[in-house]
């Protein structure tokens, strides 16, 4: 028998369901979802870098960087003629654990 959990049954208050629902909006695609995983396990990384990590095209790549970075989920500096790319906030990173360790997928 399966058992359908409620918002209260999860603890997901309205604030935290309003943060979840960002964070998997704003991630909600294979390549920012990639990004997440490598920037979690590095410092900070280039374009290219990040590029080349993943064998997605620099366009493409700086598209996807530019939205997670207005949204809050990356942050950037710049290190002469390369700007690097780094995790703001953090908590991305354990919503995509959480869904990765989901036994359904």
């Amino acid at each position: 028998m399966s058992h359908t959990h409620t918002p209260a049954d999860l603890n997901l208050t309205t604030e935290r369901m309003e943060k979840v629902a960002f964070i998997l909006k704003t991630t909600a695609h294979p390549t920012r979802i990639a990004i997440v995983q490598l920037l979690a396990s590095q410092e900070s990384l280039s374009v290219g870098e990040i590029s080349e990590t993943l064998g997605v095209e620099q366009s493409l790549l700086s598209h996807h960087l530019t939205g997670m970075k207005l949204k809050g989920i990356l942050s950037s500096s710049r290190d002469g003629k390369n700007i690097l790319y780094s995790l703001k906030m953090r908590e991305v990173v354990d919503v995509i654990q959480c869904l990765a360790a989901c036994t359904f997928l």
